[in-house]
């Protein structure tokens, strides 16, 4: 028999109450014990839900997490068809890296649950739907006319994720944003170069 809407409600609420505690704690230092305290719920519904304990809960949490960085960006992630939507998502993006700081929840979460089925398959979903959007809006923009038919939109899809995860390792390490919107910047630039003349 599957999970109940109500049982769905519960255990979405354990997961956000969980992840709550971690963008604010040390990493590493979550308990199941804590998790009860501010969910509210009992040892036995811990376990019903996440009847693998407390690595299952931190998977949980972490593709959780790996939404909430897509979310973050909407709407202008999922309508890169202009110059001004690219330059908000630009912005949403920077803004969002610069809150987070040096300590980034997911990185966190991952880093608890390596042996974990399914942990390498948080980031690679998460990659592999940021990447597609990106790809998406270049594609868009093509067809336009607004950026050169020849450029390879998913190569360059790529590049500017790479970018941003370079860049976004710097700011944890520096407290600077710099890298990070040097990479966006020149990245937007180049799908803006007018085709080559023959």
């Amino acid at each position: 028999m599957g999970i109940t809407a109500k049982g769905r409600a519960t255990r979405q609420r354990i997961v956000e109450g969980a992840a709550v505690h971690l963008r604010s704690a040390e990493p590493g230092s979550l308990t199941l014990d804590d998790v009860r305290a501010i969910t509210g719920t009992s040892k036995g519904q811990l376990f019903h839900y996440f009847p693998g304990g407390k690595e299952e809960l931190l998977l949980a949490v972490a593709r959780f997490e790996a939404d909430r960085v897509l979310d973050d960006q909407q709407p202008h992630l999922g309508a890169l068809t202009t110059w001004t939507a690219w330059r908000r998502w630009r912005d949403a993006v920077v803004a969002r890296y610069r809150a987070q700081g040096a300590h980034c929840p997911l990185a966190s979460l991952l880093g608890q649950v390596t042996t974990t089925p399914g942990a390498t398959e948080v980031v690679a979903t998460l990659l592999e739907q940021w990447e597609g959007h990106l790809r998406r809006g270049i594609v868009a923009m093509q067809a336009d006319g607004l950026v050169d038919a020849e450029l390879d939109a998913g190569r360059h899809a790529a590049a500017l994720l790479a970018g941003v995860q370079g860049g976004v390792q710097v700011l944890r390490s520096t407290g600077s944003s710099r890298h990070l919107e040097a990479a966006l910047d020149l990245g937007i630039d180049r799908l803006r170069r007018e085709p080559a003349r023959t």
